[in-house]
């Protein structure tokens, strides 16, 4: 039996996954003792979900396509009391989750984000580069929140998330998840983290049109007005 560091709360780690057989066993070699890993497969037709589960994840379908779609079902499918959400394409390494878990788990931030730092060369392509400096000035001027990126590695507590409501089942989500949570009063706080060349073929920000499909899921998120979630306020943990 695995066990977890006793610093570090349990967690359940989100893994939107399409076809990323060769980069799940990296993934998943990577997840702290004694979480639990949530493959979402959403459509895999290379064996994903197979490879998955002999790694020890817990495989749910959803087969709605969309990014969104595959990590709103994450989360539905989450038990534990703080839910992360990590790219399946070896690009991040979700054992950098663990300190994302322990500031969530003291009640320093509510959202803890990872701003990706490209440690290789084509790791972030200009093209998707420049779709998120655009997001991230739009998301300021909507929010008044001052990021440096949208990435995927990001934590917070599950009831919470739920609350929010969250609609977008494209790839406005991680968007709209930032948005509405500093619509909620949500205390944000973004950390580097190392970014590698994805394991793959990308199926979202590889190409100009996959990211310019991205921005404008992205800003439709942020054409929609604020709303009142008195629910979606975190509740504070007693330090």
């Amino acid at each position: 039996m695995r066990v977890t560091n006793s610093t570090t709360p349990c967690a359940d780690v989100v893994l939107p996954c399409l076809d990323e057989a060769a980069a799940l066993p990296w993934v998943l070699a990577r997840i702290p003792d004694g979480w639990r890993a949530i493959v979402v497969d959403n459509g895999s037709t290379d064996g994903s979900a197979t490879i998955a589960r002999a790694h020890g994840a817990t495989v749910v379908h959803e087969p709605r396509r969309g990014f969104g779609s595959a990590c709103h079902t994450g989360l539905l499918a989450a038990e534990a009391d703080i839910v992360c959400f990590c790219d399946c394409d070896a690009s991040l390494d979700p054992g950098l989750l663990a300190a994302f878990v322990r500031t969530v788990a003291a009640g320093d931030a509510d959202l803890v984000l990872g701003r990706r730092r490209p440690q290789e060369r084509g790791a972030w392509p200009v093209h998707a580069r420049l779709g998120n400096l655009a997001l991230t000035r739009m998301l300021r001027r909507r929010t008044g929140l001052t990021l440096g990126d949208l990435g995927p590695l990001r934590a917070a507590r599950r009831e919470p998330l739920l609350a929010l409501g969250l609609t977008d089942r494209r790839s406005g989500y991680p968007l709209q998840m930032v948005v509405r949570a500093a619509d909620a009063g949500w205390r944000v706080e973004e950390r580097e983290v190392p970014y590698r060349p994805r394991t793959g073929k990308s199926k979202v920000t590889g190409t100009w049109r996959g990211t310019w499909h991205t921005v404008r899921d992205m800003r439709a998120v942020l054409r929609q007005p604020p709303e009142a979630r008195d629910l979606a306020t975190p509740t504070r943990v007693a330090r």
